[in-house]
Protein backbone atom coordinates (compact mmCIF):
# COMPACT_ATOMS: atom_id res chain seq x y z
CA UNK A 1 0.00 0.00 0.00
CA UNK A 2 2.89 2.34 0.81
CA UNK A 3 6.33 2.60 -0.80
CA UNK A 4 9.81 3.87 0.03
CA UNK A 5 10.49 6.38 2.76
CA UNK A 6 6.88 7.53 2.86
CA UNK A 7 5.73 3.99 3.66
CA UNK A 8 8.27 3.66 6.48
CA UNK A 9 7.28 7.01 7.91
CA UNK A 10 3.60 6.12 7.82
CA UNK A 11 4.17 2.74 9.41
CA UNK A 12 6.31 4.31 12.12
CA UNK A 13 3.47 6.71 12.82
CA UNK A 14 0.95 3.90 12.87
CA UNK A 15 3.08 1.87 15.23
CA UNK A 16 3.22 4.91 17.48
CA UNK A 17 -0.52 5.32 17.13
CA UNK A 18 -1.12 1.67 17.98
CA UNK A 19 0.45 2.34 21.38
CA UNK A 20 -2.10 5.06 22.02
CA UNK A 21 -4.87 2.88 20.64
CA UNK A 22 -3.84 0.02 22.87
CA UNK A 23 -3.82 2.26 25.91
CA UNK A 24 -7.26 3.67 25.15
CA UNK A 25 -8.90 0.38 24.23
CA UNK A 26 -7.22 -1.68 26.94
CA UNK A 27 -8.62 0.84 29.41
CA UNK A 28 -12.00 -0.32 28.14
CA UNK A 29 -11.21 -3.99 28.80
CA UNK A 30 -10.82 -4.90 25.11
CA UNK A 31 -8.41 -7.13 23.20
CA UNK A 32 -6.38 -4.97 20.81
CA UNK A 33 -5.39 -7.41 18.06
CA UNK A 34 -8.31 -6.66 15.74
CA UNK A 35 -7.83 -2.93 16.23
CA UNK A 36 -4.09 -3.06 15.54
CA UNK A 37 -4.77 -4.92 12.30
CA UNK A 38 -7.39 -2.33 11.42
CA UNK A 39 -4.90 0.51 11.97
CA UNK A 40 -2.24 -1.11 9.81
CA UNK A 41 -4.78 -1.52 7.01
CA UNK A 42 -5.80 2.15 7.14
CA UNK A 43 -5.92 3.79 3.69
CA UNK A 44 -3.18 6.28 2.89
CA UNK A 45 -5.46 9.35 2.56
CA UNK A 46 -6.59 8.96 6.16
CA UNK A 47 -3.03 9.13 7.44
CA UNK A 48 -1.77 11.92 5.18
CA UNK A 49 1.66 13.48 4.94
CA UNK A 50 3.33 13.69 8.34
CA UNK A 51 6.83 14.78 7.41
CA UNK A 52 7.35 18.47 8.20
CA UNK A 53 9.26 20.64 10.63
CA UNK A 54 6.94 19.77 13.50
CA UNK A 55 6.94 15.97 13.16
CA UNK A 56 8.97 15.58 16.36
CA UNK A 57 6.84 18.04 18.34
CA UNK A 58 5.14 16.36 21.31
CA UNK A 59 1.74 17.88 20.64
CA UNK A 60 1.98 16.90 16.95
CA UNK A 61 2.78 13.31 17.91
CA UNK A 62 -0.10 13.19 20.39
CA UNK A 63 -2.45 14.39 17.68
CA UNK A 64 -1.24 11.70 15.30
CA UNK A 65 -1.74 9.10 18.02
CA UNK A 66 -5.27 10.40 18.33
CA UNK A 67 -5.78 9.89 14.59
CA UNK A 68 -4.57 6.31 14.81
CA UNK A 69 -6.79 5.55 17.80
CA UNK A 70 -9.84 6.94 16.00
CA UNK A 71 -9.10 4.87 12.92
CA UNK A 72 -9.10 1.83 15.19
CA UNK A 73 -12.46 2.43 16.87
CA UNK A 74 -14.44 -0.82 16.65
CA UNK A 75 -17.90 -0.66 15.11
CA UNK A 76 -20.40 -2.69 17.12
CA UNK A 77 -23.70 -2.86 15.23
CA UNK A 78 -25.12 -5.73 17.29
CA UNK A 79 -27.85 -5.16 19.86
CA UNK A 80 -27.00 -4.75 23.53
CA UNK A 81 -27.77 -7.33 26.18
CA UNK A 82 -27.11 -4.97 29.09
CA UNK A 83 -27.16 -1.21 29.61
CA UNK A 84 -25.48 0.87 32.31
CA UNK A 85 -26.57 4.51 32.47
CA UNK A 86 -24.08 6.59 34.45
CA UNK A 87 -25.33 10.02 35.53
CA UNK A 88 -23.22 12.58 37.37
CA UNK A 89 -25.79 15.02 38.70
CA UNK A 90 -24.72 18.53 37.73
CA UNK A 91 -21.60 17.50 35.78
CA UNK A 92 -21.24 20.42 33.40
CA UNK A 93 -18.57 20.44 30.72
CA UNK A 94 -16.39 22.82 32.81
CA UNK A 95 -16.73 20.31 35.65
CA UNK A 96 -15.29 17.61 33.39
CA UNK A 97 -12.41 19.85 32.32
CA UNK A 98 -11.56 20.95 35.85
CA UNK A 99 -11.86 17.40 37.23
CA UNK A 100 -9.58 16.09 34.51
CA UNK A 101 -6.96 18.67 35.43
CA UNK A 102 -7.43 18.13 39.17
CA UNK A 103 -6.88 14.38 38.82
CA UNK A 104 -3.83 14.86 36.62
CA UNK A 105 -2.28 17.38 38.99
CA UNK A 106 -2.90 15.05 41.94
CA UNK A 107 -0.80 12.51 40.03
CA UNK A 108 2.07 14.98 39.64
CA UNK A 109 1.44 16.31 36.14
CA UNK A 110 0.13 19.54 34.66
CA UNK A 111 -3.29 17.88 34.41
CA UNK A 112 -4.26 19.36 31.07
CA UNK A 113 -3.36 16.20 29.16
CA UNK A 114 -5.01 13.86 31.62
CA UNK A 115 -8.06 11.86 30.51
CA UNK A 116 -10.89 10.77 32.80
CA UNK A 117 -11.95 7.17 32.24
CA UNK A 118 -15.08 7.95 30.27
CA UNK A 119 -13.31 10.49 28.06
CA UNK A 120 -11.65 7.51 26.36
CA UNK A 121 -15.06 6.38 25.10
CA UNK A 122 -15.21 6.66 21.31
CA UNK A 123 -18.62 8.28 20.87
CA UNK A 124 -19.95 11.48 22.35
CA UNK A 125 -22.73 14.00 21.95
CA UNK A 126 -24.04 17.27 23.31
CA UNK A 127 -27.37 16.96 25.13
CA UNK A 128 -29.99 19.71 25.34
CA UNK A 129 -31.44 19.82 28.86
CA UNK A 130 -34.39 22.25 28.77
CA UNK A 131 -37.77 20.91 29.87
CA UNK A 132 -41.39 21.79 29.07
CA UNK A 133 -41.61 24.83 31.35
CA UNK A 134 -38.03 26.05 31.86
CA UNK A 135 -34.84 26.87 29.99
CA UNK A 136 -32.89 25.76 33.07
CA UNK A 137 -34.20 22.46 34.44
CA UNK A 138 -34.10 20.49 37.65
CA UNK A 139 -33.00 16.89 38.18
CA UNK A 140 -36.50 15.39 38.30
CA UNK A 141 -37.52 16.57 34.85
CA UNK A 142 -34.14 15.90 33.25
CA UNK A 143 -33.84 12.40 34.70
CA UNK A 144 -37.42 11.74 33.58
CA UNK A 145 -36.38 12.62 30.03
CA UNK A 146 -33.46 10.19 30.21
CA UNK A 147 -35.49 7.22 31.47
CA UNK A 148 -38.93 7.70 29.85
CA UNK A 149 -38.29 9.33 26.49
CA UNK A 150 -40.53 12.34 27.16
CA UNK A 151 -39.79 15.79 28.53
CA UNK A 152 -41.86 17.03 31.44
CA UNK A 153 -42.21 19.97 33.80
CA UNK A 154 -39.93 21.03 36.64
CA UNK A 155 -40.18 18.84 39.74
CA UNK A 156 -42.18 16.03 38.15
CA UNK A 157 -41.00 12.42 38.20
CA UNK A 158 -42.12 10.14 35.37
CA UNK A 159 -45.39 11.90 34.66
CA UNK A 160 -46.48 13.64 31.47
CA UNK A 161 -46.23 17.44 31.56
CA UNK A 162 -49.98 17.99 31.51
CA UNK A 163 -50.85 15.31 34.08
CA UNK A 164 -52.13 16.26 37.53
CA UNK A 165 -53.90 14.34 40.31
CA UNK A 166 -55.18 11.68 37.93
CA UNK A 167 -51.71 10.08 38.04
CA UNK A 168 -52.47 9.06 41.63
CA UNK A 169 -55.47 7.01 40.58
CA UNK A 170 -55.27 3.24 40.35
CA UNK A 171 -54.34 2.01 36.87
CA UNK A 172 -53.42 5.55 35.84
CA UNK A 173 -51.69 5.89 32.50
CA UNK A 174 -48.19 7.17 33.17
CA UNK A 175 -45.01 6.97 31.07
CA UNK A 176 -43.16 3.68 31.38
CA UNK A 177 -39.52 3.98 32.34
CA UNK A 178 -36.33 2.00 31.82
CA UNK A 179 -36.65 -0.22 34.88
CA UNK A 180 -40.35 -0.98 34.30
CA UNK A 181 -39.81 -2.01 30.71
CA UNK A 182 -36.71 -4.03 31.55
CA UNK A 183 -38.48 -5.89 34.35
CA UNK A 184 -41.47 -6.63 32.13
CA UNK A 185 -39.06 -8.24 29.68
CA UNK A 186 -37.51 -10.46 32.31
CA UNK A 187 -34.32 -8.44 32.76
CA UNK A 188 -32.77 -7.61 36.12
CA UNK A 189 -32.58 -3.99 37.23
CA UNK A 190 -30.60 -1.90 39.65
CA UNK A 191 -30.13 1.65 40.86
CA UNK A 192 -27.17 3.16 42.74
CA UNK A 193 -26.82 6.69 44.05
CA UNK A 194 -24.68 8.61 46.49
CA UNK A 195 -27.75 10.75 47.16
CA UNK A 196 -30.88 9.65 48.99
CA UNK A 197 -32.55 6.82 47.11
CA UNK A 198 -35.74 8.89 47.11
CA UNK A 199 -33.96 11.87 45.56
CA UNK A 200 -35.02 13.04 42.11
CA UNK A 201 -32.69 11.08 39.82
CA UNK A 202 -32.68 7.59 41.41
CA UNK A 203 -36.43 7.91 42.10
CA UNK A 204 -37.09 7.90 38.36
CA UNK A 205 -36.10 4.23 38.28
CA UNK A 206 -39.04 3.08 40.41
CA UNK A 207 -41.64 5.82 40.95
CA UNK A 208 -44.11 8.26 39.43
CA UNK A 209 -44.70 11.43 41.40
CA UNK A 210 -46.25 14.83 40.82
CA UNK A 211 -43.55 16.26 43.07
CA UNK A 212 -39.96 15.25 43.68
CA UNK A 213 -40.42 16.52 47.25
CA UNK A 214 -42.82 13.72 48.23
CA UNK A 215 -40.00 11.45 49.40
CA UNK A 216 -41.89 10.06 52.39
CA UNK A 217 -45.52 10.05 53.52
CA UNK A 218 -44.82 12.91 55.93
CA UNK A 219 -44.05 15.07 52.88
CA UNK A 220 -47.44 14.52 51.23
CA UNK A 221 -49.88 17.43 51.59
CA UNK A 222 -53.38 16.54 52.78
CA UNK A 223 -54.90 17.03 49.34
CA UNK A 224 -52.40 14.61 47.80
CA UNK A 225 -53.10 11.98 50.45
CA UNK A 226 -56.83 12.40 49.87
CA UNK A 227 -56.29 11.83 46.15
CA UNK A 228 -54.50 8.56 46.87
CA UNK A 229 -51.00 9.74 45.97
CA UNK A 230 -48.18 7.49 47.15
CA UNK A 231 -44.87 8.76 48.43
CA UNK A 232 -41.67 7.90 46.58
CA UNK A 233 -40.19 5.60 49.23
CA UNK A 234 -43.28 3.41 49.44
CA UNK A 235 -43.35 3.14 45.64
CA UNK A 236 -40.00 1.38 45.80
CA UNK A 237 -41.64 -1.32 47.91
CA UNK A 238 -44.77 -1.52 45.75
CA UNK A 239 -42.81 -1.49 42.48
CA UNK A 240 -44.13 -4.70 40.97
CA UNK A 241 -43.01 -4.68 37.34
CA UNK A 242 -41.53 -8.12 36.69
CA UNK A 243 -40.25 -9.41 40.02
CA UNK A 244 -39.11 -6.01 41.33
CA UNK A 245 -35.75 -4.31 41.43
CA UNK A 246 -32.73 -6.50 42.16
CA UNK A 247 -30.04 -4.13 43.46
CA UNK A 248 -30.70 -0.88 45.32
CA UNK A 249 -27.67 0.83 46.89
CA UNK A 250 -27.35 4.37 48.22
CA UNK A 251 -28.39 6.75 50.98
CA UNK A 252 -31.66 7.93 52.46
CA UNK A 253 -32.59 5.37 55.11
CA UNK A 254 -34.79 7.89 56.92
CA UNK A 255 -37.50 7.80 54.23
CA UNK A 256 -37.99 4.07 54.75
CA UNK A 257 -38.14 3.90 58.55
CA UNK A 258 -40.72 5.01 61.15
CA UNK A 259 -40.01 7.90 63.46
CA UNK A 260 -39.39 5.65 66.48
CA UNK A 261 -36.60 3.95 64.50
CA UNK A 262 -34.90 7.17 63.51
CA UNK A 263 -36.84 7.69 60.31
CA UNK A 264 -39.30 10.24 58.98
CA UNK A 265 -42.36 8.10 58.25
CA UNK A 266 -45.52 9.26 59.97
CA UNK A 267 -47.36 6.04 59.02
CA UNK A 268 -44.89 4.06 61.21
CA UNK A 269 -44.16 1.62 58.39
CA UNK A 270 -40.74 -0.05 58.28
CA UNK A 271 -40.33 -0.27 54.53
CA UNK A 272 -37.01 -2.09 54.68
CA UNK A 273 -38.64 -4.86 56.71
CA UNK A 274 -41.54 -4.91 54.26
CA UNK A 275 -39.09 -5.24 51.38
CA UNK A 276 -37.47 -8.25 53.05
CA UNK A 277 -40.92 -9.82 53.43
CA UNK A 278 -41.83 -9.61 49.74
CA UNK A 279 -41.03 -13.31 49.30
CA UNK A 280 -37.87 -12.91 47.24
CA UNK A 281 -35.35 -13.78 49.99
CA UNK A 282 -34.14 -10.18 49.78
CA UNK A 283 -31.15 -9.03 51.80
CA UNK A 284 -30.85 -5.60 53.44
CA UNK A 285 -27.54 -4.04 54.51
CA UNK A 286 -26.75 -0.79 56.30
CA UNK A 287 -22.98 -0.36 56.15
CA UNK A 288 -19.93 -1.12 54.04
CA UNK A 289 -19.05 -4.17 56.11
CA UNK A 290 -22.48 -5.65 55.48
CA UNK A 291 -22.13 -5.15 51.72
CA UNK A 292 -18.63 -6.64 51.65
CA UNK A 293 -19.84 -9.70 53.50
CA UNK A 294 -22.27 -10.57 50.70
CA UNK A 295 -21.50 -12.99 47.89
CA UNK A 296 -22.06 -10.93 44.71
CA UNK A 297 -22.76 -14.13 42.77
CA UNK A 298 -25.76 -14.83 45.01
CA UNK A 299 -28.87 -14.02 42.92
CA UNK A 300 -30.83 -12.74 45.94
CA UNK A 301 -32.00 -9.11 45.67
CA UNK A 302 -30.01 -6.61 47.74
CA UNK A 303 -31.27 -3.40 49.32
CA UNK A 304 -28.52 -1.32 50.93
CA UNK A 305 -29.00 2.11 52.48
CA UNK A 306 -25.82 3.31 54.16
CA UNK A 307 -26.80 6.70 55.60
CA UNK A 308 -29.90 8.42 56.92
CA UNK A 309 -29.74 11.13 54.27
CA UNK A 310 -27.25 11.60 51.44
CA UNK A 311 -24.03 9.60 51.47
CA UNK A 312 -20.85 11.50 52.32
CA UNK A 313 -18.85 13.36 49.73
CA UNK A 314 -15.98 11.19 48.53
CA UNK A 315 -13.48 13.49 50.26
CA UNK A 316 -15.23 12.90 53.60
CA UNK A 317 -16.25 9.25 53.23
CA UNK A 318 -15.43 6.80 56.02
CA UNK A 319 -14.55 3.62 54.15
CA UNK A 320 -15.53 1.51 57.15
CA UNK A 321 -19.06 2.87 57.06
CA UNK A 322 -19.83 3.73 53.45
CA UNK A 323 -18.74 1.89 50.29
CA UNK A 324 -17.38 3.93 47.43
CA UNK A 325 -19.36 4.49 44.26
CA UNK A 326 -16.90 2.20 42.46
CA UNK A 327 -17.41 -0.55 45.03
CA UNK A 328 -21.19 -0.34 44.80
CA UNK A 329 -20.97 -0.38 41.00
CA UNK A 330 -18.74 -3.46 40.94
CA UNK A 331 -21.03 -5.30 43.33
CA UNK A 332 -24.12 -4.44 41.31
CA UNK A 333 -22.57 -5.60 38.04
CA UNK A 334 -21.47 -8.89 39.60
CA UNK A 335 -24.94 -9.44 40.99
CA UNK A 336 -26.89 -8.37 37.89
CA UNK A 337 -24.65 -10.34 35.53
CA UNK A 338 -26.29 -13.49 36.89
CA UNK A 339 -29.42 -12.60 34.92
CA UNK A 340 -30.10 -14.79 31.92
CA UNK A 341 -31.99 -11.99 30.16
CA UNK A 342 -29.54 -9.16 30.79
CA UNK A 343 -29.88 -6.09 32.98
CA UNK A 344 -30.41 -2.33 33.14
CA UNK A 345 -28.48 -0.39 35.79
CA UNK A 346 -28.45 3.31 36.67
CA UNK A 347 -25.47 4.67 38.62
CA UNK A 348 -25.69 8.24 39.91
CA UNK A 349 -22.96 10.41 41.40
CA UNK A 350 -25.55 12.53 43.13
CA UNK A 351 -23.37 14.82 45.19
CA UNK A 352 -21.47 16.58 42.42
CA UNK A 353 -24.63 18.67 42.23
CA UNK A 354 -24.71 19.39 45.96
CA UNK A 355 -21.12 20.59 46.04
CA UNK A 356 -21.80 22.95 43.16
CA UNK A 357 -24.88 24.34 44.90
CA UNK A 358 -22.57 25.23 47.78
CA UNK A 359 -19.94 26.66 45.37
CA UNK A 360 -17.46 24.15 46.80
CA UNK A 361 -15.51 23.20 43.69
CA UNK A 362 -13.13 20.91 45.58
CA UNK A 363 -15.84 18.42 46.50
CA UNK A 364 -17.49 18.71 43.09
CA UNK A 365 -14.19 17.72 41.46
CA UNK A 366 -13.35 14.92 43.90
CA UNK A 367 -16.83 13.42 43.51
CA UNK A 368 -16.46 13.62 39.72
CA UNK A 369 -13.16 11.79 40.09
CA UNK A 370 -14.91 9.09 42.13
CA UNK A 371 -17.53 8.90 39.37
CA UNK A 372 -14.75 8.34 36.83
CA UNK A 373 -13.32 5.59 39.04
CA UNK A 374 -16.72 3.85 39.13
CA UNK A 375 -16.91 3.93 35.34
CA UNK A 376 -13.39 2.53 35.10
CA UNK A 377 -14.39 -0.30 37.45
CA UNK A 378 -17.42 -1.05 35.28
CA UNK A 379 -15.40 -1.10 32.06
CA UNK A 380 -12.94 -3.54 33.60
CA UNK A 381 -15.81 -5.83 34.51
CA UNK A 382 -18.13 -5.94 31.49
CA UNK A 383 -17.87 -7.24 27.96
CA UNK A 384 -18.28 -4.27 25.63
CA UNK A 385 -19.49 -6.59 22.91
CA UNK A 386 -22.73 -6.98 24.87
CA UNK A 387 -22.92 -4.09 27.33
CA UNK A 388 -23.74 -0.53 26.31
CA UNK A 389 -22.37 2.12 28.70
CA UNK A 390 -23.76 5.64 28.50
CA UNK A 391 -22.24 8.43 30.62
CA UNK A 392 -23.90 11.81 30.95
CA UNK A 393 -25.27 14.46 33.31
CA UNK A 394 -28.84 15.50 33.93
CA UNK A 395 -27.94 19.22 33.81
CA UNK A 396 -25.00 21.53 34.37
CA UNK A 397 -24.01 24.25 36.84
CA UNK A 398 -22.70 27.79 36.63
CA UNK A 399 -19.07 27.07 37.49
CA UNK A 400 -16.67 28.69 35.05
CA UNK A 401 -12.95 28.31 34.34
CA UNK A 402 -11.24 31.53 33.28
CA UNK A 403 -8.48 34.08 33.84
CA UNK A 404 -5.58 32.89 31.58
CA UNK A 405 -3.85 30.75 34.25
CA UNK A 406 -0.51 29.19 33.31
CA UNK A 407 -0.49 25.60 32.11
CA UNK A 408 0.71 24.16 35.45
CA UNK A 409 -1.34 26.49 37.63
CA UNK A 410 -3.24 24.57 40.36
CA UNK A 411 -6.81 24.25 39.14
CA UNK A 412 -8.15 25.27 42.56
CA UNK A 413 -5.56 28.03 42.96
CA UNK A 414 -5.20 31.74 42.33
CA UNK A 415 -4.68 32.78 38.72
CA UNK A 416 -1.03 33.22 37.77
CA UNK A 417 -0.31 34.11 34.17
CA UNK A 418 2.75 33.73 31.96
CA UNK A 419 3.80 36.83 30.02
CA UNK A 420 2.81 35.92 26.44
CA UNK A 421 5.73 37.84 24.92
CA UNK A 422 8.32 36.21 27.19
CA UNK A 423 8.13 32.41 26.70
CA UNK A 424 9.41 30.55 29.75
CA UNK A 425 8.90 33.43 32.16
CA UNK A 426 7.64 32.68 35.65
CA UNK A 427 3.86 33.01 36.05
CA UNK A 428 2.84 36.17 37.89
CA UNK A 429 -0.16 36.67 40.15
CA UNK A 430 -3.04 38.28 38.26
CA UNK A 431 -5.14 40.94 39.97
CA UNK A 432 -8.70 42.00 39.20
CA UNK A 433 -9.69 45.64 38.80
CA UNK A 434 -10.36 45.79 42.52
CA UNK A 435 -6.69 45.07 43.18
CA UNK A 436 -7.28 41.59 44.61
CA UNK A 437 -6.35 38.15 43.22
CA UNK A 438 -8.98 35.68 42.06
CA UNK A 439 -9.31 31.95 41.38
CA UNK A 440 -9.46 30.09 38.10
CA UNK A 441 -12.78 28.51 39.10
CA UNK A 442 -15.73 30.68 40.02
CA UNK A 443 -19.52 30.71 39.85
CA UNK A 444 -22.00 32.94 38.07
CA UNK A 445 -24.17 32.91 41.20
CA UNK A 446 -23.99 31.56 44.73
CA UNK A 447 -23.66 32.35 48.41
CA UNK A 448 -20.05 33.56 48.46
CA UNK A 449 -20.30 36.93 46.75
CA UNK A 450 -17.06 38.61 45.69
CA UNK A 451 -16.71 41.94 47.50
CA UNK A 452 -14.31 44.52 46.19
CA UNK A 453 -13.39 45.66 49.68
CA UNK A 454 -13.20 42.13 51.10
CA UNK A 455 -10.16 40.37 52.48
CA UNK A 456 -7.74 39.36 49.74
CA UNK A 457 -7.64 35.67 48.83
CA UNK A 458 -4.54 33.62 49.69
CA UNK A 459 -2.96 30.58 48.09
CA UNK A 460 -3.54 28.54 51.24
CA UNK A 461 -7.12 29.62 51.68
CA UNK A 462 -8.42 28.83 48.20
CA UNK A 463 -7.12 25.25 48.16
CA UNK A 464 -8.71 24.42 51.51
CA UNK A 465 -11.32 21.64 50.99
CA UNK A 466 -13.98 23.82 52.63
CA UNK A 467 -13.31 26.91 50.55
CA UNK A 468 -16.34 28.18 48.63
CA UNK A 469 -15.50 29.82 45.32
CA UNK A 470 -16.64 33.38 44.79
CA UNK A 471 -19.75 34.21 42.79
CA UNK A 472 -20.95 37.22 40.83
CA UNK A 473 -24.64 37.20 41.79
CA UNK A 474 -25.76 36.58 45.40
CA UNK A 475 -28.30 33.78 45.84
CA UNK A 476 -28.88 31.40 48.76
CA UNK A 477 -27.94 28.35 46.68
CA UNK A 478 -26.03 28.36 43.39
CA UNK A 479 -28.31 27.37 40.53
CA UNK A 480 -28.21 24.92 37.68
CA UNK A 481 -27.21 26.13 34.23
CA UNK A 482 -29.11 25.63 31.00
CA UNK A 483 -26.04 24.80 28.94
CA UNK A 484 -25.78 21.54 27.04
CA UNK A 485 -24.13 18.65 28.86
CA UNK A 486 -21.81 16.04 27.40
CA UNK A 487 -22.62 12.39 26.77
CA UNK A 488 -20.05 9.62 26.24
CA UNK A 489 -20.87 6.11 25.03
CA UNK A 490 -19.20 2.80 24.29
CA UNK A 491 -20.41 -0.71 23.54
CA UNK A 492 -23.09 -2.07 21.19
CA UNK A 493 -24.68 0.61 18.98
CA UNK A 494 -22.88 3.35 20.88
CA UNK A 495 -22.05 4.89 17.49
CA UNK A 496 -25.65 6.18 17.44
CA UNK A 497 -24.86 8.65 20.21
CA UNK A 498 -23.48 11.69 18.44
CA UNK A 499 -24.14 15.25 17.41
CA UNK A 500 -26.65 17.42 19.26
CA UNK A 501 -29.33 15.36 21.03
CA UNK A 502 -32.56 16.15 22.75
CA UNK A 503 -32.25 14.70 26.24
CA UNK A 504 -35.27 12.43 25.86
CA UNK A 505 -33.70 10.92 22.71
CA UNK A 506 -31.20 9.15 25.00
CA UNK A 507 -33.98 6.83 26.19
CA UNK A 508 -35.00 6.02 22.63
CA UNK A 509 -31.42 5.28 21.57
CA UNK A 510 -31.01 2.97 24.56
CA UNK A 511 -34.29 1.28 23.63
CA UNK A 512 -33.05 0.79 20.08
CA UNK A 513 -29.75 -0.62 21.32
CA UNK A 514 -31.73 -3.17 23.38
CA UNK A 515 -34.12 -3.88 20.48
CA UNK A 516 -37.20 -2.98 22.49
CA UNK A 517 -40.03 -2.78 19.97
CA UNK A 518 -42.75 -0.20 20.32
CA UNK A 519 -45.59 -2.72 20.51
CA UNK A 520 -44.16 -4.42 23.59
CA UNK A 521 -43.39 -1.08 25.22
CA UNK A 522 -46.97 0.08 24.77
CA UNK A 523 -48.61 -3.14 25.88
CA UNK A 524 -46.30 -3.88 28.77
CA UNK A 525 -46.22 -7.52 27.68
CA UNK A 526 -43.20 -9.66 28.40
CA UNK A 527 -41.23 -10.99 25.47
CA UNK A 528 -39.80 -14.44 25.24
Amino acid sequence: MFSGGEGNAVRNLLSFGVIATSLIISSCGRDNSENIEHVLDAPEPVVGNIENAFSSDETWQRARMDVASRIAIPHRPQSARNVILFIADGMSIPTITASRIYEGQAQGGSGVENVLSFEAFPHLALVRTYNTDAQVSDSASTATALVTGIKTRTGAINVAPEQALEVCEENASVPSHLAEIAEQRGMDTGVISTARMTHATPATMFSHSLSRNWETDADLPDWAQSAGCEDIASQLISFDAGDGMDVILGGGRRSFLPADAGGRRSDQRDLMAEWRDLGRDGITVSDAEGLRALDPSDPAPVFGLFTDSHMAYEADRDDGEEPSLAEMTSFAISRLSQSEEGYVLMVEAGRVDHAHHGTNAYRALTDTQAFSDAISAAVDQVDLEETLIVVTADHGHTMTMSGYPARDNPILGLVRRVDPVQPGSDPQLTLANDGNPYTTLGYQNGRHLRLGDGEALTDEGVVDPDYMQESAVPVMSETHSGADVALFATGPRSYLFGGSLEQNSVFHLISYALEWDEESQDSGEETE
